[in-house]
């Protein structure tokens, strides 16, 4: 060998960045190769790439605070469902011509179909005389007056709500009765049998659950939540463990009363697994609320859709940052139903996966493995994208599959707009025009609100 040649080495380890074209052509020549999921950040958008620089320079301190005490609340908050009441008597704000929607603000001209149906049913079983479109009656998203439903539910004064309460931030959150599967309002239907069904939950489920409850005591629902997923609950898509669970708790409650109507509530009641869905959103709102009272933050406290826009805020702001609702991206069909007749995403239900459960809680739930690709590994995929965009790991929703790891919390602007990963929320599909349950799957929260969020925080640091 000549002076100064230079020996290359006989075995080597690569590691790529970027495109996974050159990381395949080492692995195929049977090398060790580790690739490396690397894109430009915020997708070399210059005032986003600015923003993030100050937000992880020299607001890092104020912000990594600010996010870790949200967090802290989100985590440690314990939701306690006391009762159940008439919604214009307990709801914040709630006037006797007040009909709540999901979502952000939306004008009655601007609304989905199936919200449209919803309205008209809530309408209806208020027993207005009066045209929901016609200004006679006040339209206003359900998370104003700290309350959350589900799907393209609406729900009028007389409504029974679930009532929660959070001692330690002195919060209170509400949440309609679940209607159950088939021709219910919630799925944006009005037909008669839709209105029946809340007239049932008014005067009936609502009067006999109070007191169940009564007799039960406070319930902690993040405990019951814990152990449905323990059970293979999401907590989201799938509610079906910890509905049992509840109700095995007020079973001896309801079997003690003696109104001839609890036969009748028992069997809508056994009808209905994603009876505890409601109750979950409710708890999370309240923690939300906590979380809401910190400033400074980047970590999302309110996420909700009204089938025709997504809207999010941060903490210690009342600023929506809006953008179109989008398709449920991941999604299995009813038969003979398909994306063409889908309405878009829906449901203040996203409330879920800001406190650790629904998309964060995917890899606990076979359920869900079925949306994402059809296996555990998939599952397990979203619940790490969920990971990678989250500020902590929850220290009570546990995931056996992930050796007991905690799910993760807390949804971080800086690192959606960062990575381009955006939420993933496991959801039902109506139809877009007929209203009813066609599907269910996982929805993909648009980057563009969050962008927005991003730079409205930057501008508030100042």
């Amino acid at each position: 060998m000549s002076a100064g040649a230079v020996e290359l080495p006989t075995e080597v380890s690569v590691v790529n960045l970027g495109l996974p074209l050159f990381a395949e052509a080492i692995r195929d020549q049977g090398r060790p190769v580790t690739q490396v999921d690397w894109r430009i950040p915020a997708g070399g958008d210059l005032s986003l790439v600015a923003a993030l620089g100050r937000l992880y320079g020299r607001h890092a301190a104020a912000v990594d605070g600010a996010n870790a005490e949200v967090v802290r609340r989100l985590d440690t908050g314990v939701p306690m469902l006391v009762g159940i009441a008439r919604a214009g008597d307990v709801v914040p704000g709630m006037g006797e011509r007040t009909v709540l929607h999901c979502g952000p603000a939306i004008a009655w001209d601007h609304m989905c179909e199936p919200l449209r149906r919803s309205v008209r049913a809530a309408v209806l079983a208020e027993g207005w005389d009066v045209s929901a479109g016609d200004g006679e009656v006040d339209l206003a998203p359900a998370n104003l007056h700290a309350t959350v439903v589900p799907m393209a539910t609406a729900m009028g004064p007389s409504a029974p709500v679930f009532v929660v309460e959070m001692e330690a931030g002195g919060t209170r959150a509400f949440s309609p009765i679940n209607q159950g599967p088939g021709e219910v309002a919630w799925f944006g239907r009005d037909t008669a049998a839709a209105v029946a069904r809340l007239v049932f939950l008014r005067d009936v489920a609502g009067p006999l659950l109070s007191s169940c409850l009564a007799g039960a005591g406070p319930v902690d629902l993040f405990s019951v939540a814990a152990q449905g997923l323990q059970m293979g609950d999401d907590l989201h898509m799938r509610t079906q463990a910890a509905t049992n669970l509840l109700l095995r708790t007020l079973l001896p409650h309801l079997m003690g009363l003696e109104s001839p109507a609890r036969a009748e509530l028992g069997r809508f009641l056994a009808g209905n697994h994603l009876f505890f869905l409601n109750l979950a959103m409710a708890a999370a709102k309240s923690v939300t609320l906590w979380a809401e009272q910190v400033t400074g933050a980047s970590v999302v406290t309110t996420m909700a859709r009204n089938g025709t826009t997504y809207g999010i805020r941060l903490p210690g702001s009342d600023e929506w940052f809006v953008t179109a609702s989008p398709p449920v991206g991941d999604a299995l069909f009813h038969p003979g139903r398909g994306p063409d007749d889908a309405a878009p995403d829906i449901g203040d239900s996203a409330v879920l996966e800001l406190v650790g459960l629904g998309g964060c809680a995917a890899a606990g739930s076979p359920a869900v493995a079925a949306f994402v690709g059809g296996t555990m590994a998939d599952a397990v995929a979203t619940t790490e994208d969920m990971d990678r965009v989250c500020a902590g790991r929850s220290s009570r929703f546990k995931l056996p599959i992930l050796d007991f790891r905690g799910t993760p919390v807390g949804v971080d602007v800086r690192k959606v707009v960062e990575l381009g990963i955006t939420p993933k929320v496991t959801t039902g599909i109506l139809h877009a025009h007929e209203g009813g349950q066609i599907g269910a799957g996982v929805a993909h929260g648009p980057i563009a609100c969050f962008r927005d969020a991003l730079l409205d925080l930057d501008r508030r640091l100042g």
